[in-house]
């Protein structure tokens, strides 16, 4: 009786860690593909960046700038090399980071160049629009929501100001997620997703520049929290917590209700509509 006993524990174990080990491998493959996914988004920013310090030749071409116009120009051209030469060199999640970090950086002294040329005072420098990082530097905050969502406070570049203004869309980034060819607003593509907008907004959470809501968000590692809950349990009760304290007392999503069974915060950013 105890050797049948004792078997049954050796096949229940081996069945155990086999299970364990194709779940891990399974998991592996997930975590790959959706670094790859991110690189893809990452590549398409790199690349309209590219575009844009290309037009900062054309604008600049016979401008005798100055010294500060000289700095900024040399700046948004070193972003646009630490962006591609760090983009190549990608194997974790929070690589992404950088690469959006030095987009984020280099757009903004792209701006600069384009208000030296055009005799413009320096752009006070401001979190991304929130609805296109590629857009660059946000020029105002506006109270936003989609359909049938809570307004709150977003900072956007002035085209899509605009845009709202007149009851249009605005231009939402849109990316790859789940099966590879489903796109989806960045701020809703789940925890994949997070070190890309960190690298974006991170740098503005204690700048009170970043709205609240958006701040506590960036402190809580992105906005890549799912429409699923992803970040639930105890980090989804301290986003909750202060979603309520930052985001009007409801304690749920950026744009949601009440942020469902404890996602708070997180499961609300991804709750978004």
């Amino acid at each position: 009786m105890s050797t049948v006993f004792l078997l049954l524990l050796v096949v229940l174990g081996a069945v155990f860690f086999i299970g364990h080990r194709k779940e891990k491998a399974r998991q592996r493959e997930l975590h790959a593909a959706e670094l790859e996914q991110v690189k893809k988004t990452a590549e398409e920013d790199v690349t309209s960046f590219g575009e844009e310090v290309a037009e900062l030749d054309v604008i600049t071409a016979g401008v005798d700038l100055d010294t500060g116009g000289a700095q900024d120009y040399k700046q948004a051209l070193d972003s646009y090399d630490i962006a591609k030469e760090t983009l190549e060199k990608v194997d974790e999640p929070t690589d992404i980071r950088h690469v959006t970090e030095a987009l984020e950086d280099g757009r903004y002294a792209a701006k600069c160049v384009r208000a030296r040329v055009e005799g413009k005072p320096l752009p006070v420098r401001r979190p991304p629009c929130f609805f296109n990082p590629q857009h660059g530097p946000s020029v105002e905050d506006i109270d936003w929501a989609p359909a049938g969502g809570q307004l709150r406070p977003v900072p956007v570049c002035a085209a899509d100001a605009e845009r709202v203004a007149v009851g249009a869309d605005p231009m939402v980034r849109k990316v790859v997620t789940g099966d590879g060819h489903t796109r989806r607003a960045y701020w809703e593509a789940g925890p994949a997703y997070a070190e890309y907008n960190r690298g974006y907004f991170n740098s503005y959470a204690g700048s009170g520049l970043l709205p609240g809501v958006l701040m506590g968000a960036m402190m809580f590692g992105g906005m890549g929290g799912g429409w699923d809950g992803a970040y639930g349990g105890d980090m989804g009760d301290a986003g909750g917590d202060m979603g309520g304290d930052m985001g009007g007392g409801d304690g749920g999503g950026l744009f949601g209700g009440d942020g469902g069974d404890g996602g708070g915060l997180f499961d609300g950013f991804g709750d978004l509509f």
